[in-house]
Protein backbone atom coordinates (compact mmCIF):
# COMPACT_ATOMS: atom_id res chain seq x y z
CA UNK A 1 0.00 0.00 0.00
CA UNK A 2 1.31 3.32 -0.92
CA UNK A 3 2.24 6.03 1.42
CA UNK A 4 -0.34 8.92 1.49
CA UNK A 5 0.43 12.27 2.14
CA UNK A 6 -2.70 13.46 4.81
CA UNK A 7 -3.39 17.23 5.31
CA UNK A 8 -4.80 18.57 8.47
CA UNK A 9 -6.10 21.77 9.22
CA UNK A 10 -6.25 23.11 12.89
CA UNK A 11 -8.87 26.41 13.05
CA UNK A 12 -9.72 27.58 16.27
CA UNK A 13 -11.31 30.58 14.89
CA UNK A 14 -13.68 28.80 12.59
CA UNK A 15 -16.30 28.00 16.02
CA UNK A 16 -15.51 31.80 16.58
CA UNK A 17 -17.36 32.83 12.86
CA UNK A 18 -19.73 30.42 13.02
CA UNK A 19 -20.95 31.69 16.71
CA UNK A 20 -20.85 35.48 15.42
CA UNK A 21 -22.68 34.62 12.62
CA UNK A 22 -25.50 33.22 14.94
CA UNK A 23 -25.35 36.12 17.02
CA UNK A 24 -26.29 38.24 14.81
CA UNK A 25 -29.32 36.51 13.21
CA UNK A 26 -30.48 36.32 16.74
CA UNK A 27 -29.75 40.01 17.68
CA UNK A 28 -31.31 41.04 14.62
CA UNK A 29 -34.13 39.16 15.30
CA UNK A 30 -34.55 40.74 18.99
CA UNK A 31 -34.03 44.26 17.59
CA UNK A 32 -37.22 43.78 15.24
CA UNK A 33 -39.02 42.30 18.49
CA UNK A 34 -38.46 45.74 20.31
CA UNK A 35 -39.99 47.95 17.65
CA UNK A 36 -42.93 45.60 17.81
CA UNK A 37 -43.53 45.42 21.15
CA UNK A 38 -42.49 48.85 21.72
CA UNK A 39 -43.05 50.42 18.70
CA UNK A 40 -46.13 53.16 20.40
CA UNK A 41 -43.11 54.85 21.96
CA UNK A 42 -41.41 55.94 18.47
CA UNK A 43 -42.44 59.42 17.54
CA UNK A 44 -41.02 58.95 14.07
CA UNK A 45 -41.45 55.05 14.00
CA UNK A 46 -41.38 54.68 9.76
CA UNK A 47 -37.31 55.82 10.48
CA UNK A 48 -36.99 52.90 13.06
CA UNK A 49 -38.98 50.56 10.93
CA UNK A 50 -36.68 51.49 7.52
CA UNK A 51 -33.26 51.16 9.56
CA UNK A 52 -34.60 47.61 10.94
CA UNK A 53 -35.37 46.79 7.25
CA UNK A 54 -32.14 47.53 5.99
CA UNK A 55 -30.28 46.10 9.07
CA UNK A 56 -32.27 42.91 8.55
CA UNK A 57 -31.28 42.54 4.88
CA UNK A 58 -28.35 43.56 5.77
CA UNK A 59 -27.56 40.77 8.39
CA UNK A 60 -28.97 37.92 5.94
CA UNK A 61 -27.00 38.76 2.93
CA UNK A 62 -23.51 39.04 4.62
CA UNK A 63 -24.06 35.60 6.56
CA UNK A 64 -21.23 34.39 3.88
CA UNK A 65 -18.95 37.13 4.93
CA UNK A 66 -18.57 36.04 8.76
CA UNK A 67 -18.15 32.13 7.72
CA UNK A 68 -14.19 32.79 8.01
CA UNK A 69 -11.62 35.32 8.49
CA UNK A 70 -11.00 35.19 4.62
CA UNK A 71 -14.16 36.41 3.64
CA UNK A 72 -14.36 38.82 6.37
CA UNK A 73 -12.23 41.98 4.13
CA UNK A 74 -11.31 45.47 5.84
CA UNK A 75 -13.97 46.62 3.56
CA UNK A 76 -16.88 44.61 4.93
CA UNK A 77 -15.75 45.69 8.62
CA UNK A 78 -15.82 49.19 7.76
CA UNK A 79 -19.27 48.76 6.20
CA UNK A 80 -20.84 47.05 8.81
CA UNK A 81 -19.57 48.81 11.61
CA UNK A 82 -21.10 52.11 9.35
CA UNK A 83 -24.77 50.48 9.42
CA UNK A 84 -24.30 49.93 13.32
CA UNK A 85 -23.07 53.49 14.27
CA UNK A 86 -25.90 54.85 11.75
CA UNK A 87 -28.60 52.97 13.94
CA UNK A 88 -27.45 54.55 16.87
CA UNK A 89 -27.19 58.04 15.57
CA UNK A 90 -30.71 57.97 14.25
CA UNK A 91 -32.40 56.75 17.21
CA UNK A 92 -32.81 60.48 18.13
CA UNK A 93 -34.11 61.01 15.28
CA UNK A 94 -36.82 58.32 15.28
CA UNK A 95 -37.61 58.53 19.31
CA UNK A 96 -37.33 62.11 20.41
CA UNK A 97 -37.02 61.84 24.23
CA UNK A 98 -34.20 59.50 23.33
CA UNK A 99 -31.63 61.47 24.99
CA UNK A 100 -33.76 62.16 27.91
CA UNK A 101 -34.53 58.19 29.16
CA UNK A 102 -32.55 55.69 29.30
CA UNK A 103 -33.66 53.12 26.71
CA UNK A 104 -32.34 50.87 23.73
CA UNK A 105 -30.93 52.18 20.28
CA UNK A 106 -32.15 51.33 16.91
CA UNK A 107 -29.44 48.06 16.69
CA UNK A 108 -29.17 47.83 20.47
CA UNK A 109 -26.95 44.80 21.04
CA UNK A 110 -26.54 43.95 17.33
CA UNK A 111 -24.03 46.57 17.13
CA UNK A 112 -21.82 44.27 19.48
CA UNK A 113 -21.51 41.74 16.90
CA UNK A 114 -19.58 44.60 14.31
CA UNK A 115 -17.32 45.04 17.22
CA UNK A 116 -16.78 41.23 18.03
CA UNK A 117 -16.12 40.48 14.12
CA UNK A 118 -13.13 43.58 14.43
CA UNK A 119 -11.88 41.19 17.57
CA UNK A 120 -12.05 38.13 15.91
CA UNK A 121 -10.58 39.32 12.53
CA UNK A 122 -7.71 41.46 13.99
CA UNK A 123 -6.94 40.59 17.83
CA UNK A 124 -7.33 43.52 20.81
CA UNK A 125 -6.60 46.55 18.84
CA UNK A 126 -8.61 46.44 15.81
CA UNK A 127 -11.45 45.19 18.86
CA UNK A 128 -10.47 48.91 20.62
CA UNK A 129 -10.48 50.83 17.54
CA UNK A 130 -14.15 49.51 16.57
CA UNK A 131 -15.22 49.46 20.19
CA UNK A 132 -13.88 53.03 20.60
CA UNK A 133 -16.31 54.64 17.69
CA UNK A 134 -19.12 52.83 19.30
CA UNK A 135 -18.45 54.67 22.18
CA UNK A 136 -18.20 58.06 20.80
CA UNK A 137 -21.74 57.70 18.32
CA UNK A 138 -23.77 56.20 22.12
CA UNK A 139 -22.25 59.04 23.95
CA UNK A 140 -23.56 61.25 20.77
CA UNK A 141 -26.76 59.99 20.68
CA UNK A 142 -27.27 60.25 24.57
CA UNK A 143 -26.29 64.10 24.51
CA UNK A 144 -26.03 63.74 27.98
CA UNK A 145 -24.81 60.25 29.00
CA UNK A 146 -25.82 58.55 32.47
CA UNK A 147 -24.28 56.40 34.65
CA UNK A 148 -25.97 53.32 32.54
CA UNK A 149 -24.75 54.63 29.41
CA UNK A 150 -21.22 55.25 30.52
CA UNK A 151 -21.33 51.40 32.16
CA UNK A 152 -22.11 49.69 28.80
CA UNK A 153 -19.49 51.54 26.93
CA UNK A 154 -17.22 50.37 29.01
CA UNK A 155 -18.42 46.90 29.47
CA UNK A 156 -18.44 46.73 25.25
CA UNK A 157 -14.86 48.17 25.55
CA UNK A 158 -13.48 45.77 27.60
CA UNK A 159 -15.33 42.82 26.72
CA UNK A 160 -14.35 43.41 22.71
CA UNK A 161 -10.46 43.34 24.24
CA UNK A 162 -10.61 40.99 25.91
CA UNK A 163 -11.98 38.41 23.39
CA UNK A 164 -9.48 40.00 20.64
CA UNK A 165 -6.45 39.07 23.37
CA UNK A 166 -7.82 35.76 23.54
CA UNK A 167 -8.17 35.10 19.72
CA UNK A 168 -4.57 36.28 19.50
CA UNK A 169 -3.80 33.77 22.25
CA UNK A 170 -5.06 31.04 20.34
CA UNK A 171 -3.87 31.44 17.13
CA UNK A 172 -0.44 31.94 18.47
CA UNK A 173 -0.90 28.59 20.71
CA UNK A 174 -2.36 27.38 17.14
CA UNK A 175 0.98 27.65 15.34
CA UNK A 176 2.64 26.28 18.21
CA UNK A 177 0.80 22.90 18.18
CA UNK A 178 0.76 22.63 14.44
CA UNK A 179 4.29 23.09 14.51
CA UNK A 180 4.45 20.63 17.37
CA UNK A 181 3.03 17.67 15.33
CA UNK A 182 5.16 18.68 12.11
CA UNK A 183 7.75 18.15 14.41
CA UNK A 184 6.42 14.82 15.71
CA UNK A 185 5.40 13.65 12.07
CA UNK A 186 8.49 14.38 10.62
CA UNK A 187 10.75 12.41 13.88
CA UNK A 188 8.44 9.40 13.25
CA UNK A 189 9.12 9.53 9.68
CA UNK A 190 12.69 9.44 10.26
CA UNK A 191 12.78 7.08 13.11
CA UNK A 192 10.77 4.91 10.39
CA UNK A 193 13.61 5.64 7.73
CA UNK A 194 16.80 4.60 10.06
CA UNK A 195 14.61 1.58 11.13
CA UNK A 196 14.75 0.23 7.92
CA UNK A 197 18.42 1.31 7.03
CA UNK A 198 19.28 0.05 10.06
CA UNK A 199 17.63 -3.53 9.30
CA UNK A 200 19.27 -3.41 5.65
CA UNK A 201 21.92 -1.12 4.25
CA UNK A 202 24.00 -0.47 7.84
CA UNK A 203 24.33 -4.30 8.38
CA UNK A 204 25.79 -4.50 5.19
CA UNK A 205 27.83 -2.62 5.11
CA UNK A 206 28.93 -3.35 8.97
CA UNK A 207 29.41 -7.17 7.05
CA UNK A 208 31.50 -6.10 4.09
CA UNK A 209 33.67 -3.84 6.71
CA UNK A 210 34.59 -7.23 8.55
CA UNK A 211 34.65 -9.86 6.29
CA UNK A 212 37.07 -7.15 3.77
CA UNK A 213 38.92 -6.62 6.92
CA UNK A 214 39.42 -9.93 7.57
CA UNK A 215 40.14 -11.17 4.02
CA UNK A 216 42.70 -8.35 3.53
CA UNK A 217 44.31 -7.13 0.33
CA UNK A 218 41.72 -5.27 -2.24
CA UNK A 219 38.59 -6.43 0.26
CA UNK A 220 40.53 -4.47 2.85
CA UNK A 221 40.42 -0.98 1.29
CA UNK A 222 36.76 -2.06 0.19
CA UNK A 223 36.16 -2.79 3.88
CA UNK A 224 37.12 0.08 5.24
CA UNK A 225 35.42 2.68 2.64
CA UNK A 226 32.20 0.54 3.23
CA UNK A 227 33.22 1.22 7.21
CA UNK A 228 33.10 5.28 6.73
CA UNK A 229 29.89 5.18 4.84
CA UNK A 230 28.41 3.36 7.66
CA UNK A 231 30.07 5.74 10.11
CA UNK A 232 28.37 8.41 7.83
CA UNK A 233 25.37 7.04 7.53
CA UNK A 234 24.64 6.69 10.97
CA UNK A 235 25.56 9.67 11.85
CA UNK A 236 22.44 11.23 9.39
CA UNK A 237 20.44 8.80 10.95
CA UNK A 238 20.89 9.87 14.39
CA UNK A 239 20.85 13.33 13.12
CA UNK A 240 18.20 13.97 10.68
CA UNK A 241 16.39 17.00 9.21
CA UNK A 242 13.29 18.87 10.50
CA UNK A 243 11.50 20.59 7.35
CA UNK A 244 10.61 23.67 8.23
CA UNK A 245 7.21 24.56 9.15
CA UNK A 246 4.23 24.50 6.63
CA UNK A 247 1.97 27.22 6.76
CA UNK A 248 -1.60 28.06 5.66
CA UNK A 249 -1.68 30.37 2.44
CA UNK A 250 -4.19 32.06 4.39
CA UNK A 251 -3.32 32.08 8.25
CA UNK A 252 -7.07 32.68 8.92
CA UNK A 253 -8.12 29.44 8.03
CA UNK A 254 -6.16 28.03 10.06
CA UNK A 255 -3.13 26.12 10.59
CA UNK A 256 -1.97 23.68 8.04
CA UNK A 257 0.24 20.23 9.07
CA UNK A 258 1.23 17.80 6.98
CA UNK A 259 1.16 14.04 8.31
CA UNK A 260 2.20 10.70 6.35
CA UNK A 261 0.01 7.99 6.59
CA UNK A 262 1.60 4.75 7.74
CA UNK A 263 0.44 1.94 5.50
CA UNK A 264 -1.60 -0.23 6.67
CA UNK A 265 -0.29 -3.32 5.80
CA UNK A 266 2.04 -5.96 7.76
CA UNK A 267 5.68 -4.46 6.44
CA UNK A 268 6.85 -1.05 6.23
CA UNK A 269 8.98 -1.25 3.15
CA UNK A 270 6.36 -2.49 0.60
CA UNK A 271 3.91 -4.76 2.46
CA UNK A 272 4.76 -7.84 1.90
CA UNK A 273 7.69 -10.34 3.74
CA UNK A 274 9.29 -12.69 1.57
CA UNK A 275 11.24 -14.52 4.35
CA UNK A 276 8.88 -17.77 4.06
CA UNK A 277 7.69 -16.70 0.09
CA UNK A 278 4.05 -15.57 1.27
CA UNK A 279 3.03 -11.87 0.55
CA UNK A 280 1.68 -10.43 3.61
CA UNK A 281 -0.34 -7.74 2.25
CA UNK A 282 -2.89 -10.29 1.82
CA UNK A 283 -4.37 -12.86 4.63
CA UNK A 284 -1.89 -15.06 6.80
CA UNK A 285 -3.00 -17.64 3.76
CA UNK A 286 -1.74 -15.75 1.07
CA UNK A 287 -5.68 -15.36 0.22
CA UNK A 288 -7.17 -11.77 -0.29
CA UNK A 289 -7.61 -10.23 2.81
CA UNK A 290 -10.04 -8.13 1.50
CA UNK A 291 -9.88 -4.40 1.07
CA UNK A 292 -7.05 -1.91 3.13
CA UNK A 293 -9.35 -0.51 5.65
CA UNK A 294 -10.82 -4.21 6.65
CA UNK A 295 -7.94 -6.54 7.03
CA UNK A 296 -8.59 -9.68 9.02
CA UNK A 297 -5.84 -10.42 11.91
CA UNK A 298 -2.45 -12.07 11.00
CA UNK A 299 -1.43 -15.03 13.40
CA UNK A 300 1.80 -14.39 14.43
CA UNK A 301 3.57 -17.96 15.19
CA UNK A 302 4.15 -17.89 11.17
CA UNK A 303 5.91 -14.54 11.28
CA UNK A 304 8.33 -15.82 13.80
CA UNK A 305 8.85 -19.57 12.78
CA UNK A 306 11.33 -18.64 10.04
CA UNK A 307 13.75 -17.25 12.92
CA UNK A 308 13.93 -20.84 14.70
CA UNK A 309 16.68 -23.14 13.85
CA UNK A 310 19.09 -24.90 15.01
CA UNK A 311 20.17 -22.53 17.61
CA UNK A 312 17.22 -20.86 18.22
CA UNK A 313 14.49 -22.15 20.12
CA UNK A 314 11.07 -20.82 19.31
CA UNK A 315 8.13 -21.80 22.52
CA UNK A 316 4.75 -20.93 20.80
CA UNK A 317 0.98 -21.36 21.93
CA UNK A 318 -0.85 -24.21 19.76
CA UNK A 319 -3.76 -21.66 19.26
CA UNK A 320 -3.27 -18.47 16.52
CA UNK A 321 -1.57 -15.90 18.10
CA UNK A 322 -4.03 -13.48 16.19
CA UNK A 323 -2.90 -9.83 15.83
CA UNK A 324 -3.36 -6.77 13.71
CA UNK A 325 -1.49 -7.07 10.19
CA UNK A 326 0.84 -4.08 11.06
CA UNK A 327 1.46 -4.79 14.46
CA UNK A 328 2.27 -8.83 14.03
CA UNK A 329 4.58 -7.66 11.21
CA UNK A 330 6.43 -4.68 13.31
CA UNK A 331 6.65 -7.74 16.50
CA UNK A 332 7.94 -9.81 14.39
CA UNK A 333 10.49 -7.45 12.58
CA UNK A 334 11.62 -6.56 16.35
CA UNK A 335 11.90 -10.28 17.15
CA UNK A 336 14.79 -10.36 14.13
CA UNK A 337 16.27 -7.67 15.33
CA UNK A 338 16.95 -8.78 18.62
CA UNK A 339 18.11 -11.94 17.15
CA UNK A 340 20.62 -9.88 14.86
CA UNK A 341 21.86 -8.54 17.70
CA UNK A 342 22.81 -11.82 19.13
CA UNK A 343 24.37 -13.13 16.31
CA UNK A 344 26.68 -9.78 16.32
CA UNK A 345 27.46 -9.13 19.94
CA UNK A 346 27.01 -13.12 21.26
CA UNK A 347 28.56 -14.62 18.05
CA UNK A 348 27.73 -17.12 15.67
CA UNK A 349 27.39 -19.92 18.64
CA UNK A 350 25.28 -18.16 20.79
CA UNK A 351 22.15 -20.06 21.77
CA UNK A 352 18.87 -17.83 21.84
CA UNK A 353 15.07 -18.83 22.84
CA UNK A 354 12.37 -17.14 21.84
CA UNK A 355 8.88 -17.53 24.12
CA UNK A 356 5.67 -16.54 22.90
CA UNK A 357 2.59 -15.63 25.46
CA UNK A 358 -0.77 -15.18 24.66
CA UNK A 359 -2.68 -13.04 26.79
CA UNK A 360 -6.14 -11.79 27.02
CA UNK A 361 -5.28 -8.38 26.59
CA UNK A 362 -1.77 -8.62 25.35
CA UNK A 363 0.94 -10.69 23.53
CA UNK A 364 4.02 -10.93 25.15
CA UNK A 365 7.46 -12.19 23.49
CA UNK A 366 10.74 -12.86 25.20
CA UNK A 367 13.70 -13.42 23.31
CA UNK A 368 16.81 -14.61 25.90
CA UNK A 369 20.34 -15.39 24.69
CA UNK A 370 23.15 -17.37 26.69
CA UNK A 371 25.76 -14.07 25.40
CA UNK A 372 28.13 -12.57 27.52
CA UNK A 373 25.65 -9.94 27.86
CA UNK A 374 25.58 -6.01 27.97
CA UNK A 375 27.83 -3.54 30.25
CA UNK A 376 26.13 -1.05 32.03
CA UNK A 377 26.07 1.93 29.99
CA UNK A 378 26.88 0.46 26.94
CA UNK A 379 23.61 0.74 25.02
CA UNK A 380 23.68 4.69 25.83
CA UNK A 381 27.07 4.67 24.29
CA UNK A 382 26.10 3.04 21.24
CA UNK A 383 23.28 5.13 20.91
CA UNK A 384 25.87 8.25 21.33
CA UNK A 385 27.51 6.53 18.02
CA UNK A 386 24.81 6.84 16.47
CA UNK A 387 24.31 2.71 16.91
CA UNK A 388 20.46 2.57 17.13
CA UNK A 389 19.87 -0.99 16.87
CA UNK A 390 17.77 -1.53 20.17
CA UNK A 391 16.44 2.49 20.19
CA UNK A 392 15.02 2.03 16.69
CA UNK A 393 14.43 -1.55 15.29
CA UNK A 394 12.88 -2.64 18.47
CA UNK A 395 12.21 -0.33 20.87
CA UNK A 396 10.84 2.70 18.60
CA UNK A 397 8.96 -0.51 16.28
CA UNK A 398 7.37 -1.21 20.07
CA UNK A 399 6.72 2.23 20.75
CA UNK A 400 5.00 2.92 17.19
CA UNK A 401 2.30 0.26 17.71
CA UNK A 402 1.60 0.98 21.05
CA UNK A 403 3.94 -1.30 22.70
CA UNK A 404 6.75 -1.68 24.92
CA UNK A 405 10.41 -3.06 24.81
CA UNK A 406 11.95 -4.09 28.26
CA UNK A 407 15.77 -4.84 27.98
CA UNK A 408 17.36 -6.84 31.18
CA UNK A 409 20.81 -7.79 31.01
CA UNK A 410 23.61 -9.36 33.39
CA UNK A 411 27.28 -9.32 32.24
CA UNK A 412 28.28 -12.62 31.74
CA UNK A 413 24.39 -14.12 32.24
CA UNK A 414 22.75 -13.47 28.97
CA UNK A 415 19.91 -10.81 27.72
CA UNK A 416 16.77 -10.88 27.85
CA UNK A 417 14.27 -8.44 25.64
CA UNK A 418 10.89 -8.72 26.80
CA UNK A 419 8.32 -7.53 23.82
CA UNK A 420 4.67 -6.24 24.95
CA UNK A 421 1.97 -5.30 22.60
CA UNK A 422 -1.83 -4.87 23.65
CA UNK A 423 -4.32 -6.85 21.72
CA UNK A 424 -6.27 -4.85 19.16
CA UNK A 425 -3.58 -2.14 18.77
CA UNK A 426 -2.97 -0.72 15.71
CA UNK A 427 -0.12 2.35 16.03
CA UNK A 428 -0.88 5.58 17.55
CA UNK A 429 -3.58 6.89 17.03
CA UNK A 430 -4.24 9.78 13.94
CA UNK A 431 -4.42 13.57 14.61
Amino acid sequence: MARRERVVRMSVELPLWRALAAYRVLTAGYAILLLAFAGDRYERPWVAVGFLAVMAVWTLATLPRVANAAACTRRFLGADLTVALTGILLTPLADAHAQQIDGPTLPSIWTAGSVLAFAIKGGWRWAGFASSLVAVANIVERGEPSRDTIHNVLLVWVASIAIGYVVEVARASERTLARALEIEAATRERERLARDIHDGVLQVLAMVQRRGTAIGGEAAELGRMAGEQEVALRTLVAGGLVPASRVSEDAARGAVVRLVDEPDGPDLWDGSDLRDGRDLRNGPDGSDGGSAGARPPVDLRPLLAPRAGSRVTLSEPGAPVLLPARTASELAAAVGAALDNVRRHAGEGARAWILVEDGPDEVVVTVRDDGPGIPEGRLAQAEGEGRLGVALSIRGRLRDIGGTAELLSVPGQGTEVELTVPRGTRGRPER
